[in-house]
């Protein structure tokens, strides 16, 4: 049939494309990856040995890097994985050795609202059931990693509580004397469900468990998965895996997955993981798919070593970050390029003619609560809205320019923008900076895509001059007084004085010194609240609170209320996807 986004699911497009995809073993040849090096998961989906893979090209010059982010989201989307796919189809038609690397998405909002973030339209990543549901099962392997750790917590708590030190030493056990009030850890399932948010476990005898409060976030959220998308090679890994903090001591000591002995066998149930995931646009270029941390708390990237490989495979490579560019860029510029040495030649920001309307409030943009239908008016012409929301999008310009990056603005087109809309949006970018294209890849794949894809080409053949925001010896609170200001456009932070107490000793304890500050808050809004659009003045961020990652080691400032597990709505997706009994292909979803 001919695929039309106007008429076909997502998935009918993806399932139609799927008739006539490229196996895993013609994508490793055009890629030049050795027989050796694919770890083939049936015809169409591969894990790649990125280890082999670095030793065999460790010579080889690394490719163009290209960074896809977005302005602060909105309930009408920006499009980025669409964009990511859509430039990668575009550059494949331009004939450059393209390749891509996007996140694996949770199972929780596949199920739920958001849906499996493969694109859409005619810019996926295929199969998309596979894709969509587990792929070759690196979630269930953070899952089982994570738990493994929570087991050998809650079991040692049970036996130090029914044993004499007498018999905990016969059997080889140092007691530990863990705090139950003071457990930091809980349990990962890969839903969104909020009735597991805070629990009680240990209910019974006394060889039962230990009775207490604990909570469920959801897998995604996990430290491990944190771990899988930083980690250098399998050693760093293992030593990562050891530092994680589950829970602290009667006398605030931290009591690590090393103590409890578990964390040979956490790594053990990553062995396989660790390899990136080798798939497919619908037109047939390369794609990875590998790790998927949240962007709020953890650092919103796929893997530094999918990366490292992709810049070795091809000559051009894009990568992808969470949310917008205050939250996965200014990540992926400050952290994950500091662990990786690799750095972006372009960043492209990803917008849309009404995201930025909705943007507009200080013209009286009409508010869009999630679920009910779009105001009309936001089909209609208003520039007034549109110039006014240009602020959000500026505000991200300049921050991928204050990283020394080439920024590119995708308006991701739709059909009601009007032509008015779309020049008022490429003059004001240019004015600051950018350049601009418009792209219709969602309707017309890479055909329309080949604007952007010139663009973001121009730009890599530009020099950058890339440099960090802060260096590693600044000191804790001027990094997050920096990132409020130059990134958020704060005047400036305040500190309750719990936090201002961690602060003061993360900042006198040389332990800490190769943490990186990983910001905890909304991605709905430049400020702490997520009610607040546009670009806000005169503000101050509040931080309540330091979280320590011991195992990523990562260093959270945390502004706002963040859950580490979401709630299924009313209207999940689940509703809507099925089984054919008499082909066995999955339908409805997006």
């Amino acid at each position: 049939m001919a695929l039309d986004p106007t008429k076909h699911a997502d998935w009918e497009i993806a399932e139609e494309a799927q008739s006539r995809m490229k196996t895993c073993y013609q994508l490793a040849d055009e890629l030049g990856l050795a027989k050796n090096e694919l770890l083939p998961h049936g015809n169409y989906v591969a894990k790649v040995d990125y280890m082999k893979v670095l030793d065999r090209l460790r010579d080889r010059p690394d490719g163009k890097f290209i960074e896809v982010t977005a302005i602060t989201p909105t309930p009408l989307g920006e499009g980025k994985s669409t964009t990511t796919m859509g430039l990668l189809q575009g550059m494949g038609r331009r004939n450059k050795k393209v390749v891509a690397c996007i996140r694996q998405p949770s199972g929780g909002p596949t199920m739920n609202i958001k849906g499996s973030a493969a694109g859409g339209g005619l810019s996926q990543c295929i199969p998309l059931t596979e894709f969509s549901l587990g792929l070759t099962g690196d979630i269930n392997a953070v899952m089982n990693a994570h738990n493994l750790a929570m087991v050998a917590l809650t079991a040692r708590m049970q036996h130090e509580r029914n044993y004499s030190d007498a018999r905990l030493e016969k059997i080889g056990i140092k007691r530990l004397d863990v705090d139950p009030t003071s457990v930091e850890m809980g349990w990962v399932i890969d839903y969104c469900a909020q009735a597991l948010r805070n629990i009680v476990i240990g209910i019974g005898g006394k060889m039962d468990g230990y009775t207490m409060q604990s909570k469920f976030g959801i897998a995604v959220s996990s430290e491990v998965m944190a771990m899988l998308s930083i980690f250098s090679d399998l050693k760093d890994l293992r030593g990562r895996m050891g530092g994680i903090v589950l829970a602290y001591d009667k006398r605030r000591n931290p009591i690590t997955c090393e103590d409890l002995e578990v964390a040979g066998a956490m790594t053990a149930w990553l062995r396989e993981a660790i390899n990136p995931n080798l798939m497919q646009s619908l037109e047939g270029q390369p794609c990875f798919v590998h790790a998927g941390p949240f962007a709020n708390i953890a650092v919103g990237q796929s893997s530094v070593v999918a990366d490292k490989i992709c810049l070795k495979l091809a000559d051009y490579h894009i990568t992808e970050s969470g949310f917008g560019a205050d939250i996965g860029f200014e990540k992926f510029w400050n952290v994950k390029c500091r662990y990786s040495g690799n750095t972006p030649n372009v960043s492209v920001i990803t917008t849309t003619i009404r995201a930025l309307k909705h943007h507009g409030v200080g013209a009286g943009a009409l508010p869009c609560p999630p679920g009910k239908p779009l105001p009309k008016e936001y089909f209609e012409e208003n520039l007034a809205w549109l110039e006014d929301g240009m602020g959000n999008l500026i505000q991200h310009i300049n921050t991928v320019k204050k990283a020394g990056i080439n920024p590119v603005v995708a308006i991701n087109a739709f059909h009601s923008d009007t032509e008015a809309e779309i020049d008022l949006t490429r003059k004001l970018a240019e004015q600051a900076g950018a350049r601009v294209a418009v792209s219709k890849h969602w309707q017309y794949g890479g055909e329309g895509a080949l604007e952007l894809a010139d663009a973001v080409v121009d730009a890599c053949n530009e020099e950058g001059h890339f440099k960090f925001l802060y260096e590693m010896d600044t000191p804790l609170r001027e990094r997050v007084e920096l990132i409020a200001r130059e990134v958020y456009g704060a005047d400036g932070v305040s500190y309750t004085p719990e936090a201002e107490a961690k602060a003061k000793r993360f900042e006198s304890d040389p332990k800490f010194n190769d943490y990186t500050t990983m910001m905890v808050k909304t991605h709905l809004s430049l400020s702490h609240d997520p009610a607040v659009k546009g670009v806000p003045k005169g503000w101050t961020l509040p931080i309540r609170d330091f979280l320590i990652y011991g195992g990523a080691r990562f260093i959270c400032p945390v502004a706002g209320n963040i859950s580490l597990m979401p709630g299924t709505c009313s209207n999940p997706a689940y509703r809507r996807v099925d089984v054919e009994v008499e082909t066995g292909k999955v339908k409805g979803l997006f």
